[in-house]
């Protein structure tokens, strides 16, 4: 099978929509539209490559802005259509976050590039991704890429589920540096902060922030599933005063990395 298979595959039976619908999901999901409400103005054209089933797009779409969507999973297409509510602005196409020749340069206010990291194994691949994002949207314009982290998940499936000296044999990690190493039928690359400082230095933009997207929810998603409501608001209350410091960046299973184009 070829890279895409592997992503159909995977997608046509994970429900990435109800992940965001957790407890620990909506920590994700409150941080990055918090982020992206703070950077929108009045009349902003919004494109979210890598849609998926539309989570971000249609909540955006639902708020009055006008949103193109990009997806390269049929399936996920199909959920984003049938999740479409009346009126929207929102449009959604096939397509690869690697080559958007399809839309224009300068475009659009806001790019979304939300999950495409997730699933770009080759130096040129992630320098393709984020140099079509970078060139759709317009001068001054805020793009938002999120990551998958190593260390949560080498804590996780490495170390507290036993995998760790499978991962070591299969060359999936270094024994010193314990850098992650995955291909298109692990699904999932992984990284560090410094791979994303590396990804980002080669294009002409302006940091803005870095963010642990969900901080420590997901290690702790059964406490926080049975909080209640008043301890779940001080809980995104705490999240939301400590997810950018630096310490909390290599624990979050996903990162928020925010700049703007010169």
């Amino acid at each position: 099978m070829n890279a895409n298979d592997y992503l159909n595959q995977y997608y046509a039976t994970y429900d990435e929509e109800g992940r965001l619908l957790t407890r620990y999901g909506r920590v994700e999901f409150e941080t990055t539209m918090r982020y992206i409400r703070r950077y929108l103005q009045d009349g902003a054209r919004i494109i979210e490559i890598g849609a998926g089933t539309g989570r971000y797009s249609h909540a955006l779409a639902c708020e009055g802005y006008a949103v193109d969507a990009v997806e390269l999973v049929q399936h996920n297409i199909d959920q984003f259509i049938a999740g479409t509510a009346e009126g929207e602005h929102v449009t959604i196409r096939q397509g690869s976050a690697c080559d958007l020749n399809d839309f224009p340069d300068d475009a659009y206010d806001m790019t979304l590039l939300l999950g495409p990291m997730y699933h770009l194994f080759t130096e040129a691949e992630k320098h393709a991704a984020l140099s079509e994002a970078i060139r759709v949207t317009k001068p001054g314009g805020v793009i938002f890429v999120a990551y998958c982290m190593a260390d949560p998940s080498i804590l996780q499936h490495g170390f507290m589920k036993g995998n760790i000296h499978a991962l070591i044999e299969q060359g999936m990690l270094d024994p010193v540096t314990f850098k992650a190493f995955s291909h298109p039928w692990d699904l999932f690359e992984l990284h560090r902060t410094e791979d994303i400082a590396e990804l980002r230095s080669r294009f002409n933009v302006e940091p803005l922030h870095l963010v642990a997207a969900d901080g420590y929810a997901n290690h702790m998603r059964d406490t926080v599933a049975v909080m209640d409501d008043t301890t779940f608001d001080i809980y995104l209350r705490y999240h939301f005063a400590t997810c950018e410091r630096a310490d909390m960046l290599g624990l979050s299973h996903h990162t928020l990395d925010i700049f703007r184009k010169n």
